[in-house]
């Protein structure tokens, strides 16, 4: 006992380490990028530039490609599942594409007006953060009734939305060119704020499902871009590693969405490794139990299926394959075996006196006095109306008169119910035969003991004749 106890002490003290120090690796990972952004800000300088405007616009050009199809895939998950998060999750996707598709359309005229360049990048980021904490507080709800989920006018409002946020960021653009840096940077700042408290919301709720863990990774991402965005300047080595993390998290999210469409379809219905491994031990268990309830009827059927409904003892079918396993096991060498023919005398007699349920209680109490006068490993079936069979393994017909006799003397000195509490007298004909010398075939052996059952019939019956 002390031992079981002493062994289960260390592996419960592994799991609370093994488990801390996944948070910390989590906690780590997401923390990453911050590293980056402490190494670029002292020790490099920020003077350094590299300006590719082709380079900038095919990266944009395959972020906004890569958006559309998962805001698609983000539909798609929120049609069948109707979570609130993922319809906000889908219109932060396409609100981000739609402002930021802009940022590289407008890159070739970053000389010309460097503001319309700019700004489009930190107003898709705030969109998209906006839109991402409100999903997050719709976390757990209820989902969207199916009309609301297909309908399109909604979605078409916001796509206006978007629109008009483009034409904004255009007319600030324009017209506020010495503010231009304020307003980019409350843009940025903006983003920041709403990613940070992003994440706090999903710590405070302590929300840890595994695609939410994804959700909050991917967020920390985007706060860690923003602040890179607003610490580094245009075509600076900061600047680009915003790109970069800013690409990661939104690698990272899509990541979680494309997880969803294949599984669930669903953000908050995707298990973690300890509750996959719970559900399997219940799957398990209902397996288990499911297959012994299965083996217990299958026992059954097969119990009935070889056994007479009315007296118990073994049928037609199951007598053929007993004595057909005997004659196996005695052409292989083993010891002969015997068979009786046992015949109820006079028993439509029974039937036509005291009725039918009569005759079934006189066969039932024939086959329990067989029984008790048999050997433990012989075999009773019935094969007929009132003819029954008995297999004697490993006995001779030496043997098989003893056991014939014992039978025949048990129920000529037993008396028998006959309804209504009247009890009668039974006799029993029998005739045996032995494997080898009366035949090596199960048909010549079940003729030799009919023939002899009838012998003894035709001799005044209750008696049992063996040759």
């Amino acid at each position: 006992m002390n031992a079981t106890i002493a062994a289960r002490e260390p592996q419960a003290m592994i799991r609370c380490v093994t488990k801390i120090y996944a948070r910390f690796l989590l906690v780590g990972f997401a923390l990453m990028p911050a590293y980056l952004i402490a190494y670029l800000f002292f020790f490099q300088d920020p003077g350094i530039k590299f300006e590719d405007h082709l380079f900038h616009e095919i990266a944009i050009a395959a972020a906004t490609l890569e958006g559309l199809f998962v805001a698609y895939v983000t539909w798609q998950c929120y049609r069948s599942s109707g979570e609130p998060l993922l319809r906000w999750l889908t219109l932060g996707f396409l609100g981000f594409v739609l402002v930021y598709a802009l940022h590289g359309a407008f890159t070739g005229m970053a000389h010309h007006n460097i503001w319309l360049f700019l700004l489009y990048g930190p107003a898709s980021r705030l969109v998209m953060s906006a839109l991402l904490l409100v999903g997050l507080l719709s976390y757990s709800r209820p989902p969207d009734p199916v009309a609301k989920r297909c309908e399109r006018r909604g979605w078409l409002v916001w796509i206006v939305v978007f629109v008009i946020a483009d034409l904004a960021v255009a007319w600030l653009a324009h017209t506020r060119s010495a503010g231009s840096l304020a307003v980019r940077l409350s843009m940025e700042g903006g983003a920041l704020v709403l990613s940070t408290l992003n994440v706090a919301v999903l710590m405070l709720r302590r929300i840890r499902t595994p695609l939410m863990v994804i959700y909050g990774i991917s967020v920390t991402s985007f706060a860690l871009a923003s602040l890179a965005f607003i610490l580094g300047r245009p075509w600076n080595h900061m600047w680009w590693l915003a790109h970069a993390i800013f690409a990661g998290g939104f690698f990272l999210l899509s990541y979680g969405v494309v997880q969803a469409y294949r599984t669930t379809r669903s953000f908050a219905t995707i298990y973690s490794q300890e509750e996959l491994m719970a559900r399997l031990a219940q799957a398990t268990a209902r397996t288990e139990s499911a297959l012994q309830d299965l083996q217990r009827t299958n026992d059954k059927l097969r119990h009935l299926a070889a056994t007479d409904s009315l007296t118990g003892a073994a049928n037609r079918r199951q007598f053929i394959e007993s004595v057909e396993a005997e004659i196996g096991r005695a052409q292989h060498g083993g010891a002969p075996f015997s068979l009786l023919a046992l015949d109820i005398d006079r028993f439509k007699a029974i039937n036509d006196a005291y009725g039918h349920q009569a005759g079934d209680d006189v066969l039932r109490e024939f086959v329990q006095k067989c029984l008790d006068a048999i050997r433990p490993y012989d075999g009773v079936a019935r094969v007929g109306g009132e003819e029954f069979m008995v297999l004697l393994p490993q006995a001779g017909l030496d043997t098989a008169l003893a056991i014939g006799e014992r039978i025949r003397t048990t129920i000529a000195g037993s008396t028998f119910e006959a309804g209504s509490g009247r009890r009668g007298e039974v006799t029993v004909s029998v005739g045996a035969s032995q494997f080898g010398r009366d035949g090596k075939t199960i048909d010549t052996i079940l003729r030799a003991a009919d023939e002899r059952l009838y012998s003894a019939k035709h001799l005044g019956r209750n008696r049992v004749v063996v040759a």
